[in-house]
């Protein structure tokens, strides 16, 4: 069934699917002591539609993190078909955020509680020196690296485990069990990328697990060393946490998808 466009007094639930370059933001989430991704999109709202909401995401991305493929949604009261929504809202985006997908979202839609799996990708350059032109996106390691010791690593994290030595302290969850569905890594020229999916991450984990595996493949911690970081959750076992620049949301998946067509949509009557 196609979406119908809102009436006078309905509340739409729309998704959006955001890009976005982190260098310049504290993350994701409104804070006191800087500028965030979540503040420029809420601006983007209030001077599009006069209407303050708030744009919940799938999940947080701390300061310095990118996405290419955050989903989020939104609350507005307004006549505007969902596809339209996206430029309405980059009209009023900085340079290094834009909104890439809009639709009128379908009943039970939630960006965050509705999300199956996610992608992350982590990306590092290989060099004793510094390259300006991959600085901003990749991490620098000054050594080499092999591949296939990366891909021996990336392996024993496949499956469900509890996570709690990749979980940075202070983070606040239910559990630290997660499963990961993939972790593939690839090279292309100068640069290596490590893509990581599973049904969620804990804080820091996706950083922890790359410098786990660069780790291995520099001979600084041994095969038994990530299984048992993994059985005995101690964080001394586990590498460093890598920058938070080298990190990418590449996707978050739901069943069915938010942006697909002929999707009933979810009206909320009443102010």
């Amino acid at each position: 069934m196609a979406c119908r466009r809102a009436l006078c007094g309905d509340i739409v639930r729309y998704a959006i699917k955001v890009a976005y370059d982190g260098t310049n933001y504290c993350g994701w989430q409104i804070q006191p002591n800087g500028i965030t991704v979540q503040q420029r999109l809420q601006e983007a709202v209030k001077a599009a539609f006069g209407a303050d909401c708030t744009v919940t995401a799938s999940g947080r991305t701390d300061s310095g993190v990118h996405a290419v493929g955050q989903v989020c949604h939104l609350d507005l009261p307004v006549n505007i078909a969902g596809e339209r929504l996206a430029d309405a809202l980059n009209v009023h985006l900085p340079q290094d955020i834009g909104v890439l997908q809009s639709a009128a979202a379908y009943e039970g839609f939630d960006a965050n509680r509705s999300a199956k799996k996610k992608t992350y990708c982590y990306r590092m350059y290989f060099s004793s020196r510094r390259n300006p032109l991959y600085d901003r996106y990749c991490a620098r390691v000054d050594a080499p690296c092999n591949a296939d010791a990366l891909r021996e690593v990336a392996a024993m994290f496949i499956g469900e485990h509890d996570f709690t030595a990749y979980c940075s302290s202070g983070s606040q969850v239910k559990t630290t069990v997660r499963e990961i569905y993939s972790a593939e890594v690839s090279a292309d020229g100068d640069i290596m990328t490590v893509s990581v999916c599973g049904n969620g991450f804990l804080y820091n984990m996706v950083r922890t697990l790359v410098g786990t595996m660069l780790w291995y493949s520099l001979g600084k911690l041994s095969a038994e060393d990530v299984r048992r970081s993994l059985t005995e959750g101690r964080r001394e076992l586990t590498g460093k946490t890598m920058p938070a620049k080298g990190l990418t949301l590449l996707q978050v998946e739901y069943s069915p998808d938010p942006f697909a067509a002929g999707l009933p949509c979810r009206h909320k009557i009443g102010r």
